[in-house]
């Protein structure tokens, strides 16, 4: 089931603002909008806690540069960007928020552009959110990326994608799902739902940007920590949502990309990920850039040699023989 992306979110998109001129300038052109939307899980399968409304918030004062995120999402979904020539490939894209929100354009559809023009069909999944009143909402990030692996691949054909070619790539909070994926693609968190579930959820390739790896309190973030795990976990379930905690040999391939000078999540996170993964001969490639900060997505970079970042992950990707 498909639908446009008008008729999923004309509610929950209208944007705060009373004075008509100022909304119409933020109005997106068509061009630069998702091609389509399409839900994670069949009508009726889930659903939402009670009182649980999507609404979307605007945090730029600039029409030039807009930087919206949604709250309260009920139905977890991809948003598609179809190129106009795919070349075969297929990015899963999870942005950042904390676990309060996540981010639909910095981290979102601003990449998902960039992608889009280089012939890859990228996904943008709003994932629903732990501390929302899900049941079992610990694994609720987790069971929406597996799913939309298999989702993704089964579509393969409509897509025009090879479901061999499949890069799950996460930000931040964001970077938590991408990371606890690579490490638990195969954990029973959700019961099959139709044949698309028969399918691996296995992502070809991993890549966490400023990611929230750990939950060990000395170096995870904190707000994080909380909506996913609560406030007091035992020392079992702080070390099951670890990812650096649960490396394997058949994990896919990981890309990690941190700024040393970022004060909302720590690099720590990132370079355990990685001594981890090099510690067991795992595939990781990572990049540690001195100045960026945290949420720097493409849009902050001007003037900073983080700026090389997506060409960076780019030939990594081809080098793979993934785009």
């Amino acid at each position: 089931m498909m639908f446009e992306r008008r008729a999923l979110l004309t509610a929950s998109l209208a944007l705060p603002f009373a004075n008509a001129a100022v909304q119409a300038a933020w109005t997106r052109p068509a061009s630069l909008a998702p091609d389509v939307s399409v839900p994670l899980w069949p009508d009726g399968h889930i659903k939402p806690p009670f009182g649980l409304v999507e609404h979307v918030v605007q945090r730029s004062d600039d029409p030039r540069a807009s930087d919206r995120m949604l709250q309260g999402i009920s139905l977890a979904r991809l948003d598609i960007f179809r190129p106009a020539q795919p070349n075969g490939a297929a990015v899963i894209l999870a942005p950042g928020g904390g676990f309060r929100y996540v981010v639909i354009d910095k981290e979102g559809y601003e990449l998902a552009r960039w992608l889009k023009e280089r012939g890859v069909t990228v996904y943008v999944l709003f994932y629903r959110l732990p501390g929302d009143g899900w049941t079992n909402g610990s694994d609720v990030p987790l069971a929406d990326a597996q799913r939309a692996i298999r989702l993704v691949r089964r579509r393969a054909k409509m897509d025009r994608i090879d479901p061999a070619r499949v890069t799950f790539g996460g930000f931040s909070a964001g970077g938590q799902v991408a990371t606890s994926l690579l490490t638990r693609f195969d954990a029973r968190v959700y019961a099959s739902v139709d044949p698309a579930d028969s399918l691996s959820a296995r992502p070809d390739a991993v890549v966490a940007i400023y990611p929230v790896v750990s939950m060990d309190p000395a170096i995870t973030h904190a707000a994080s920590r909380e909506k996913l795990i609560g406030g007091n976990p035992d020392a079992a379930r702080e070390a099951l949502y670890s990812p650096e905690r649960n490396v394997r040999t058949d994990q896919p391939p990981l890309w990690l990309l941190h700024a040393e000078d970022d004060d909302v999540v720590k690099v720590d996170n990132s370079v355990r990920l990685r001594e981890a993964t090099r510690g067991i001969g795992a595939g990781c490639e990572a990049h540690f850039f001195e100045r960026g900060g945290h949420g720097f997505g493409l849009m902050k970079t001007a003037g900073l040699p983080v700026a090389i970042w997506p060409e960076l992950l780019w030939n990594w990707l081809g080098s793979r023989k993934l785009v």
